[in-house]
């Protein structure tokens, strides 16, 4: 076994376009450039991670789908990448996954058990950051996701719509909580495709951090054409655009939660906010 159990990251928002899948990849590679030993988990049946980082989708027979719904071993699955991660790859197939799992006794686990059995394959050499790549739901591979980690990011695009969002995602963190992973702990808001000339930008972050009583992890990620040309050359933005504003900025977003990380957890409290009670009796009544 290993003598220090990896930092899994899941990085969640259920309303797409908020530059998720883009973050995974940039601070992946950024943690990797640090020296970390990374994994990447495409949980998308989308699969944009996996291609994002150079691999077809169309040419795998294995996935992570076969590691969740039939138990095949990760290790037979993870692919090196040219950033200098590995990938848990993805293909269409995953999008089968939701129905597989919902009849499955103990389906919220299913990630959090193959992190585990990864983990002590690989022994002195297991991973010191597994980031999960969330599809965009809050579905069962959401709450496997969330039930695996230690903590959850949240890109955010900083407009009305996806603020709405947040307020869902935290509602499904804190059933997490509740019954399934009671040290999740929500790390924060990261700021993505933002463009801080606008009032409206500004004031949406505002807005969530008082809000919702959330940090926000600096710097804003800024809106750059840099990061929609990555894909096409299968890599992340800090290996084809290494001095551009966005490399930087994710750059420095993997140096600040790679100080998150080596902070104490914070301690539970028996107060919660109104708005949380409510919802909860709410759940219960039904």
């Amino acid at each position: 076994m290993s003598t220090q159990s990896p930092i899994t990251l899941a990085v969640a928002n259920q309303k797409g376009g908020v530059a998720k899948t883009t973050s995974v990849a940039s601070i992946g590679a950024a943690l990797a450039e640090l020296g970390h030993r990374v994994l990447l988990v495409d949980l998308d049946p989308q699969a944009c991670l996996t291609f994002s980082l150079g691999i077809d989708p169309e040419d795998l027979d294995v996935s992570v789908h076969h590691v969740l719904t039939q138990g095949v071993d990760p290790i037979e699955v993870i692919i090196e990448t040219e950033d200098g991660v590995d990938v848990l790859p993805a293909t269409i197939e995953l999008a089968r996954a939701e129905a597989d799992l919902l009849t499955r006794t103990g389906r919220e686990h299913v990630i959090k058990g193959a992190l585990e059995q990864l983990a002590e394959d690989l022994g002195d050499e297991a991973y010191d950051w597994v980031l999960l790549d969330c599809p965009p739901s809050l579905g069962v591979l959401t709450v496997a996701a969330l039930t695996a980690a230690d903590g959850v990011l949240v890109p955010l695009q900083c407009e009305t719509l996806s603020h709405r969002g947040v307020g869902q995602l935290l509602d499904t963190v804190h059933d997490v909580r509740r019954f399934t992973n009671r040290g999740l702990e929500v790390w924060g808001v990261l700021p993505t495709l933002y463009d801080g000339r606008t009032n409206h930008a500004r004031t949406v972050l505002e807005t969530i951090s008082e809000t919702y009583d959330l940090e926000v992890v600096e710097p804003p990620i800024p809106k750059t054409i840099k990061f929609a040309e990555a894909p096409a050359a299968g890599r992340s933005i800090l290996a084809t655009s290494r001095t551009n504003k966005g490399a930087q900025a994710y750059r420095e977003v993997a140096k600040n939660l790679v100080e998150r990380a080596a902070r104490p957890k914070a301690k539970k409290t028996a107060k919660k906010k109104p708005a949380k009670k409510a919802a909860a009796t709410r759940t219960a009544a039904r």
